[in-house]
């Protein structure tokens, strides 16, 4: 479980960094074919990176909704990693497929699917 958080929270500061990274191309005046548009995509990347780290500090408490969140989140980083690594950057491919694997292997062991079980903190309702 430890390790799905820490691999879910390297992601989400990855997200975080690339859009730093977008902003200050941004800013400093970098051509783009539409500035709202940018300004879009640059909320998008940082809305990820919060709900990534959502993920990983839920998915730590054991909630059971993170499991999900996780296994898409993971899916979405092999989407990209297979492409990146076939299209002749092989350590970047290697770098976001080694930890999405991982992550998705270890979702579904039988420790982590008993620990992710909670449900939230419902109080009866008498």
């Amino acid at each position: 479980m430890l390790v799905v958080a820490v691999i879910v929270a390297a992601e989400a500061t990855a997200l975080l960094a690339a859009a730093a990274w977008y902003g200050y191309q941004l800013a400093a005046g970098s051509p783009v074919l539409s500035f709202w548009g940018a300004v879009f995509t640059l909320g998008l990347l940082l809305a990820f990176s919060t709900w990534l780290y959502a993920v990983a500090l839920f998915l730590y408490r054991g909630y059971r909704w993170t499991r999900a969140a996780a296994l898409v989140a993971q899916l979405f980083v092999l989407t990209i990693g297979f492409p990146t690594m076939s299209a002749g950057l092989p350590v970047a491919g290697l770098a976001m497929l080694i930890p999405a694997v991982t992550a998705v292997v270890l979702l579904f062991q039988n420790k982590l699917i008993t620990f992710a079980s909670r449900t939230g903190g419902s109080t009866p309702a008498l």
